[in-house]
């Protein structure tokens, strides 16, 4: 797991957790090539449309595995210890997250 400068903190994952969002996110990946190729290919604007829902649905799908591993492990670890601040971040996240 390579870590990258955008990274203002970092996780250690299981294997089973990081594959799992690596597999994810080479789907996603793959969709959004898929629908790009569409585009590309003067697909009818419907069928796009839904090609690039369901794109959108696995994303919300890894938000969703993502944010309950984050209160699983982070979250939970850093109230046992004490440290508050992480709820106001929860609270922050969240509130992007359904924008």
């Amino acid at each position: 797991m390579e870590e990258h400068s955008c990274c203002h903190k970092t996780k250690e994952r299981s294997e089973k957790e990081y594959k799992d969002l690596i597999h994810r996110l080479n789907r996603i990946e793959g969709q959004i090539r898929g629908i790009r190729g569409m585009v590309e290919k003067n697909c009818y604007c419907p069928e796009i449309l839904v090609q690039s829902a369901a794109a959108n649905a696995a994303l919300n799908s890894f938000n969703k595995v993502l944010l309950a591993n984050h209160i699983r492990t982070c979250v939970a670890q850093d109230i046992h210890d004490g440290k508050d601040e992480t709820i106001d971040e929860l609270v922050a996240v969240l509130q992007k997250l359904m924008k």
